[in-house]
């Protein structure tokens, strides 16, 4: 029996997936800069891997999961190192596009504050089990002591092996997608079996067994003890099953500290991309707001939490696909009345059409929040070639050990 010969490499840098790189390229999962590594070469990956020569910056992984488990990426670095690291990665990518500007101080989410998450759960013979896929690989790992996941969260495994008892297939796992409210979990089930009246039934007894707040099955409601709402400001909404929400509380409040910083003083306000009304909702109490969002139903959702606070100025909605259509600059300065600041929080391709009618409309300022450095870097060029001046960038790091990138940024336009 022959052994594959093994191969040394030292590694240079970080890829955006937060593996290790080698000259080639060769990728070496959980592993450093200026780490000197050995393992078995198959094309561009590196496996067995060996570390001949320790970063300073690495760690112990916080969590026993974390070699099977794919849910994090970067336990074994330290926190200042990924800080760092994330920091870079909204720096390199302004470069590219001839940018740079002031960063303030990162933000990163305590652990244990993750209040969403979506598991996978299959039958055993035994019984069921849920958890996270392993990195690149269909095996499920059964996360009982995570330290991403927020207590009340770990807390629901046991109702979503529950709901595997009763509806998952054999040859499939169901993805249960359970999120917190102010009232208990919110719970969104796909790929389980088809919905027929013992089910219905089953299902419902797990409701109850388990004081689910609200559980979807697919796309039917299968009971509700309580509207799982979530506080927007002094408003209380109830997202539609399965609707966009921040990952944590903590990074929530950190991207509307920073949104808030752009807006003082406004009077009118266009929220873009506005989701349920996560930045909406809090602005209304200074300023009126207009939200636009693609999704009718998070419109509803937004709109039915302002009608019922108290204390919010006028909020108005519009349900518009701003991919396809954009609003134009005479929508941004409606009658000679014009937006004080648009704030824009786009999915992760960014939102180059509509900063081109911000150009175009010459809105005084942009709180621009963004999913994606690439394309925040391509969509801030366009604002910045057409006479916006980047203020700042905060990077907020709410997807904790993970190569995930998040930021808010001000834009001012100077003319």
């Amino acid at each position: 029996m022959t052994h594959a010969a093994r191969t040394t490499a030292t590694i240079i840098r970080l890829g955006h997936q937060g593996d290790g790189v080698a000259e080639g390229p060769l990728f070496a999962p959980r592993i450093l800069p200026g780490e000197t590594v050995s393992g078995i070469r198959d094309g561009h990956q590196l496996s067995d891997i060996r570390i001949e020569n320790p970063s300073e910056a690495r760690v112990q992984a916080p969590c026993r999961h974390y070699k099977s488990c794919g849910g994090c990426q970067l336990q074994h670095a330290t926190d200042d190192f990924v800080a760092g690291w994330k920091i870079d990665i909204v720096r390199n990518a302004l470069a590219a596009q001839g940018l740079e500007t002031e960063f303030r101080p990162i933000h990163t989410s305590p652990p244990q504050s993750r209040r969403r998450a979506t598991l996978s759960v299959r039958r055993t013979k035994k019984g069921a089990m849920a958890g996270f896929h392993g990195r690149a690989s269909g095996v499920i790992t059964e996360i009982p002591d995570c330290q991403l996941l927020a207590p009340q969260l770990l807390s629901a495994i046991p109702m979503a092996e529950a709901l595997a008892m009763v509806g998952a297939s054999r040859k499939a796992p169901l993805s249960v997608t359970v999120t917190l409210s102010e009232v208990g979990v919110d719970v969104l089930v796909t790929n389980g079996k088809p919905l027929d009246g013992p089910l219905r039934i089953a299902l419902a007894q797990v409701v109850d067994a388990h004081h689910i707040a609200r559980l979807t099955w697919e796309d039917e409601l299968i009971g509700m003890e309580q509207a799982p709402t979530q506080p927007f400001g002094p408003a209380h909404v109830c997202p539609p099953p399965g609707a966009f929400l921040q990952a944590t509380r903590d990074g929530e409040a950190a991207l509307l500290a920073a949104v808030k910083d752009c807006v003082v003083g406004a009077k009118r306000i266009v929220d873009l991309f506005a989701g349920c009304g996560t930045f909406t909702l809090p602005l209304a109490k200074n300023a009126e707001v207009h939200a636009v969002e693609s999704e009718s139903s998070m419109l509803r959702a937004l709109d039915a939490g302002w009608r019922q606070a108290k204390g919010l100025k006028k909020v108005t909605t519009e349900t518009r696909d701003l991919f396809r259509n954009p609003l134009l600059a005479e929508d941004l300065n409606p009658f000679g009345a014009a937006f004080d600041v648009a704030v824009i929080d786009p999915p992760r391709a960014g939102a180059e059409a509509q900063a081109t009618q911000l150009v175009t409309a010459r809105t005084k300022r942009v709180a621009y929040v963004s999913c994606n450095p690439v394309t925040f870097a391509r969509d801030a060029k366009i604002l910045t070639d057409g006479g916006y001046r980047l203020d700042w960038v905060q990077v907020v790091d709410q997807f904790r050990w993970s190569s995930h990138c998040e930021l808010a940024a001000s834009f001012s336009y100077v003319g």
